[in-house]
């Protein structure tokens, strides 16, 4: 249930900070920003050991929203304790710590002077994460959650059902229920604190109520598909909140015939990006920095990734062409022909319409032929009905017609047109 790495690294942790007491100052906990259930429950789960086991004064927080509504109704229904950063005063933290993000990557609110005393994380190691004091980065893992779930056991603190159920819930939706890149600790911990989890409020969390903007954007994605061979596209415009992007991103990749997804959408002057993947020899977070290069911050694991680019000074045009730019080159760089990308119809429409007959031949002028004397004898009114319909009826359809009543059915004359209301 606990590796040996994670009683190592827990002991180092524990004998630093027992040695200081609570003399080493307030802890800050921060995620990155537009935070995850991964990140939401990481830094909630190492607050609670830093608190419980530790006996240190520490606050979780995150920069950007809490914008996908399964991540809204984790915090809400859970009642995680988590805070904005623009609700704090850094000037009161002594002590700070980053989960499921690290130093200098551009998507977290630690400010660069300042040196993190504990990152852990399961994304590959940065440069700058090594001048931490304490570093644990487990990039074999399918979330830092189960790395701080870990944690927990060493330092003997039961999780409350609350943090038992965000847990469980991180571990899901960062692996895909175990569908992409996880590994034994993931799963050992899953099903160790599964029976704990509150399974109502995980359903809640699962089965969120969905804003009108949400079908919104899934609509303008879906009007918007791009493809090239395994390649499918989706390019947004502004969205109402930048969580949109990869969860389209993980929507199109489940496309027959597809093995790689972007997905695009500009947020608060950025443009969003979020590439995933079927293919489990990838290195989509390499991929991504070499897409966005220095225009941005990104990164990611083998099969997911995400990033940013500053578009700030970009007019509409040149928004639209960046996007173009940046599909034309994530096509180049697997090898397929930018020059193919096409727009992928998604229900074609009718076939083109036959045209029309031509009309006959205009009558020659001359006199009007006779009525016939049954007609002419009835009058005007008889005249007008035809199969015995009330005056006014047209007359019934031919058999086989449109509109012909089927199967014997009495013709029917049409229902009057409603009268307008003032």
């Amino acid at each position: 249930m606990i590796t040996e790495e994670t009683r190592e690294r827990f002991s180092v942790l524990a004998e630093r900070l027992r040695g200081e007491g609570r003399g080493g100052g307030r802890w800050l906990v921060l995620t990155h920003d537009n935070p995850d259930p991964d990140a939401l429950a990481s830094a909630t789960l190492l607050c609670s050991v830093l608190r419980r086991a530790l006996k240190q004064r520490a606050t979780a927080a995150y920069g950007g929203i809490v914008g996908r509504a399964e991540n809204r109704e984790m915090v809400r229904s859970l009642h995680l304790e988590i805070s904005h950063v623009r609700h704090l005063n850094l000037k009161r933290y002594q002590r700070f710590a980053l989960v499921d993000t690290q130093p200098r990557t551009g998507n977290n609110q630690l400010p660069p002077e300042i040196q993190p005393d504990l990152v852990i994380d399961h994304h590959p190691v940065r440069k700058a994460t090594l001048a931490a004091p304490l570093v644990d980065i487990r990039p074999g893992y399918g979330a830092t959650a189960t790395v701080l779930g870990e944690y927990m056991l060493a330092a003997e603190v039961r999780p409350t059902h609350a943090l038992a159920t965000a847990l469980i819930y991180a571990i899901r939706s960062e692996t895909q229920d175990f569908s992409r890149e996880f590994a034994g600790p993931d799963k050992a911990i899953y099903d160790l604190f599964f029976p704990l989890a509150d399974h109502r409020l995980l359903a809640r969390i699962q089965n969120p109520r969905l804003p009108l903007s949400y079908f919104g954007n899934l609509h303008e994605a879906l009007e918007r598909l791009e493809s090239v061979d395994s390649l499918i596209l989706s390019h947004l415009g502004e969205v109402g909140q930048p969580d949109i992007v990869p969860e389209i991103a993980d929507l199109l990749l489940r496309m027959e015939g597809k093995t790689w997804s972007l997905c695009t959408g500009f947020y608060d002057d950025r443009l969003y990006l979020s590439i995933r993947t079927t293919n489990p020899r990838a290195d989509a977070g390499a991929l991504m920095r070499r897409l966005i290069g220095r225009r941005g911050k990104g990164g990611g694991h083998g099969r997911t990734a995400g990033g940013w680019i500053d578009a700030a000074r970009l007019g509409e045009a040149e928004r639209a062409r960046l996007q173009s730019a940046i599909a034309a080159k994530l096509a180049a760089e697997l090898r397929k022909k930018p020059d193919k990308i096409a727009p992928l119809v998604l229900r074609p429409g009718p076939p083109a319409a036959e045209a029309p007959a031509a009309p006959p031949a205009a009558a020659v002028p001359g006199p009007a032929p006779a009525a016939p004397a049954a007609a002419a004898a009835a009058g005007p009114a008889t005249a007008a009905q035809t199969n015995g319909a009330p005056e006014g009826t047209p007359p019934a359809p031919a058999a086989g017609a449109a509109g012909a009543p089927r199967n014997g059915a009495a013709s029917e004359a049409p229902p009057p047109e409603p009268t307008p209301r003032g």
